[in-house]
């Protein structure tokens, strides 16, 4: 029955109700409502072990430890490390053969007087499945998006609800608990953006995986993961970094994507004095860059074993649903005030100058341009090879309808333009897709076409179809 449950009241009542289950729930900064849920239906005393609300830094300090940002992972962490290890010690000799003790907690700085941006926080909890077993957690931050201070605290004590319940009935079905935490929310209202599930009873998570249902079923626009794999909040991935950006299918990655990549990452680095260390890479892949060739659903697998060769690669990985460009700056740009680059070859630079994307702007292209480049974003853009002459096209000689030859030029002379003539000419005659196809077909002529340790990955694990003959 709790399975099917998506009402607020129920949940906390449901949970209040079972006796197997007990915990804490601790909130600092902005999220004081999730225990409020409990006590609002009746019955907490039957959950409730402890609840705790410390909103003054140098308490919050005083009992967790000091931190040099609140509202954190590291300090979600230190609260979950201490209230859960709290409810062991107090608890464990009474009511612990019969019990599934959990701790809940938040950090979150919501919008205030003071604070008029959207608000944003860190949620966790950390769970047994039965009674003394090892630990299970889940951690995930949240986008408020309410119009009010009120509004977020309410979407605040929902979603703290629904992980609860999430995480003590639907933790044996993942994608279950995953869309069950947006019961009675919306977009509009809260954006999550990142979910990591840990322990014994969701080893058999892909995390990879979450973070492309979160996109895909419009829990955020982005999510991303690092190269070993993990899923990494956005900001604070890019917090203080530069970023590069290559968008593309990989399917499969190429000579030609890999040095594209490669090459943008040297000019942006001279460019602008950087370090390596101080630059994030990013290959992206957008919703309709894993949909299939006939505009079909997305194939977990398929999707699963680009991520795995991408990683492989070392390559950190942004799934996102911005389709236009100036989307995608305009997130980034809400996240880091470093140079942003974007690398990519020419016939994605015309797609650009295509005035029917952009319909839908008061503005047109003009607008979208203006926003695209708005603050400190550049496009490396290679070659291309002429579909008559097969001579290379580079920035320079590209022709663009005759109205926005006075754009393009504006853009080039201001350098927000630059010709990437460093990648190997030899590489600009491959393409994806007729990898793709050689791969499927059986010609072996594919393996010069991708690096030999995408080559290896395709044939030791069969992607993309591929059969030994």
């Amino acid at each position: 029955m709790a399975t099917e449950i998506r009402d607020i009241h129920q949940k906390a009542l449901v949970i209040n109700l079972d006796p197997s289950k007990y915990g804490t729930i601790a909130e600092i900064g902005g999220g004081q409502e999730t225990a409020r849920w409990f006590f609002r239906v009746g019955g907490a005393a039957g959950t409730v072990a402890k609840t705790m609300s410390a909103y003054d830094m140098q308490f919050s300090d005083a009992i967790y430890g000091a931190s040099p940002r609140y509202v954190s992972r590291d300090r979600l962490h230190a609260m979950l490390d201490h209230e859960y290890k709290l409810v062991l010690e107090r608890l464990d000799e009474k009511r612990g053969a019969q019990s599934h003790f959990f701790a809940f907690a938040n950090t979150v700085a919501a919008r205030s007087y003071t604070h008029k941006r959207d608000g944003h926080g860190w949620l966790g909890i950390r769970f047994q499945a039965e009674p003394r077993a090892a630990h299970s957690q889940i951690d995930m931050h949240v986008n408020l998006h309410g119009k009010n201070n009120m509004q977020d605290q309410e979407t605040l004590g929902i979603l703290g609800v629904n992980l609860i319940h999430g995480a003590l009935y639907h933790h044996m079905n993942t994608t279950a608990l995953l869309f069950s935490l947006m019961d009675q929310l919306s977009p509009e209202l809260v954006e999550i953006d990142m979910v990591e599930f840990s322990g014994p009873v969701l080893a058999d998570a892909d995390n990879r995986l979450v973070a492309l249902h979160l996109v895909q079923h419009g829990m955020s626009n982005a999510a991303m993961f690092t190269a070993d794999g993990r899923v990494a909040q956005v900001a604070d991935a890019l917090w203080k970094k530069a970023v590069l950006v290559e968008r593309s299918r990989f399917r499969p990655p190429t000579k030609f994507t890999m040095d594209l990549l490669d090459c943008a990452q040297t000019a942006l680095l001279v460019d602008n004095g950087l370090t390596p260390d101080s630059l994030v890479v990013l290959s992206e892949m957008t919703l309709r860059n894993l949909t299939g060739e006939d505009g079909d659903d997305i194939d977990a697998q398929d999707f699963l074993n680009r991520a795995d060769i991408l990683c492989a690669l070392g390559k950190n990985v942004l799934i996102s649903n911005y389709g236009e460009y100036y989307r995608l700056a305009q997130y980034l740009f809400g996240h880091t005030d470093m140079p942003i680059a974007i690398a990519m070859g020419l016939p994605s630079l015309r797609e650009i100058f295509e005035e029917k994307y952009y319909e839908d702007l008061p503005g047109g292209i003009l607008e979208s341009f203006g926003r695209l480049f708005k603050q400190d974003l550049r496009l490396y853009v290679c070659p291309a090879l002429d579909a008559q002459t097969h001579a290379p096209v580079n920035v320079h000689s590209m022709q663009v309808a005759p109205h926005l030859q006075h754009l393009y030029a504006y853009i080039l002379e201001n350098g927000f333009v630059k010709a990437l003539d460093t990648v190997k000419v030899e590489y600009l005659s491959i393409y994806s897709h007729e990898v793709l196809d050689k791969i499927r077909r059986g010609d072996t002529d594919w393996e010069t076409m991708v690096p030999t340790q995408v080559a290896e990955m395709i044939k030791a694990r069969r992607f993309f179809h591929w059969q030994h003959r």
